[in-house]
């Protein structure tokens, strides 16, 4: 088991951060925040996805007006971006966010930090401390990736930043806190959350990389840069960046933790990667499971193999599952052998099945009621 770096539990609305907390995963809208019914579109779709808080820019006037529709109607707690203008900060106060993502340094006028600091206290607000490493004083300067020392500078150049931004929270009494350190290439992330982890406090990380990539290289690169940490026990919430959308990020961070966890919180796919044994045509099929997993909810082991060497016995062991070969195959539910049939048949079986118990899942999650783990003893319908 993972033993996590110790935090002080903060709320970002609901959902709380640090502590004994699970890891929550947050993403980003991508759409100019003015445009209301569009950035919660965005929302619903990442919270179908699994997100736990969304945050949504906020650098004009416009924004800030448009983000009290869009709390009212989000269904995440919402965390404001916002880098130089105390103005917007208070006004996002005022539409009624639940956290601030500010670098109070970057404002320079120490009465308008103080009274952004208070409404903070008085809402029960949270600040998010963020900083980058491509977004230092004098970077060109730096020896970045040039070798361990490199790192190391850049690291602590992070770290002394965060904390200069911390310091001026802290002599306004004022801890409720999260902090990131992020940079766009693993050694240097996992540097700079390390090197502050080692830190005498307690402030929760927010972990991740600023700029991960498109999905299929952000995804390996984000599995590095975040899952380390998370394995070394560092980390409280994530998000990973990809240029994609964003229920598209916390597929990718829920899979991150998913790997990571002894107890699944949601479905596990496991696919045979093909060979020469195969018999049966896998990868459309693999895609077409995939697609019907993303209504499911539930902690879920199921299969999809394609020869007679390893396909039985992942089968039997996952909750439900399909083993194929010489255009025929098995569904399996809980070890148990439920049907043969030809390959055809095969995909659209597992689909149905995987579809009810998804529906399950919807119905359960409107209710308020707990998911639970695996699936039912029963048989499904077509094996009557």
């Amino acid at each position: 088991m993972i033993k996590r770096r110790r935090t002080r539990p903060i709320k970002v609305g609901s959902v709380v951060i640090g502590g004994a907390a699970p890891i929550s995963v947050q993403t980003m809208t991508k759409t100019p925040t003015e445009d209301v019914a569009g950035t919660l579109d965005q929302i619903a779709r990442a919270a179908d996805a699994g997100a736990d808080i969304i945050r949504v820019t906020c650098d004009t006037k416009e924004a800030g007006e448009a983000l009290r529709e869009i709390v009212k109607g989000s269904r995440l707690p919402v965390v404001a971006d916002i880098h130089y203008d105390a103005p917007l900060a208070l006004m996002a106060l005022d539409a009624g966010i639940q956290c601030l993502r500010l670098n109070p340094g970057n404002i320079r006028q120490p009465e308008k930090v103080s009274e952004i600091a208070r409404r903070c206290k008085e809402l029960g607000v949270p600040i998010r401390v963020g900083v980058n490493a491509g977004s230092l004083p004098d970077r060109k300067k730096l020896a970045r990736g040039r070798g361990e020392g490199g790192v190391q500078e850049v690291a602590q150049r992070m770290v002394d930043a965060a904390m200069g931004h911390i310091r001026i929270l802290e002599e306004l009494d004022f801890h409720d806190i999260k902090v990131s350190l992020k940079a766009s290439d693993v050694p240097t992330n996992l540097a700079a959350n390390r090197l502050f982890a080692s830190l005498d406090n307690r402030y929760p990380l927010h972990v991740g990389l600023t700029e991960s990539g498109p999905t299929k290289t952000g995804a390996v690169k984000s599995a590095m840069g975040i899952g380390i940490l998370l394995a070394e026990g560092i980390g409280d919430t994530i998000r990973v960046s990809l240029v994609d959308q964003p229920e598209e990020e916390v597929r990718v961070g829920r899979q991150i933790l998913a790997s990571l966890q002894e107890k699944p919180t949601g479905p596990n796919l496991i696919a045979c990667p093909t060979c020469g044994r195969l018999e049966i045509d896998m990868m459309p099929m693999v895609a077409e499971v995939e697609q019907a997993l993303k209504r499911v909810k539930r902690p879920i082991n199921v299969s999809v193999m394609g020869c007679v060497v390893n396909g039985p016995g992942e089968g039997m062991h996952a909750d439900i599952g399909i083993a194929g070969g010489m255009q025929k195959g098995i569904l399996y539910r809980k070890g148990r052998v439920v049907a043969t049939m030809p390959e055809a048949e095969l995909v659209g079986a597992l689909v149905a099945e995987l579809g009810r118990i998804a529906d399950e899942d919807e119905r359960l999650v409107a209710q308020g009621l707990p998911l639970p783990e695996g699936i039912p003893d029963e048989e499904p319908a077509l094996a009557g």
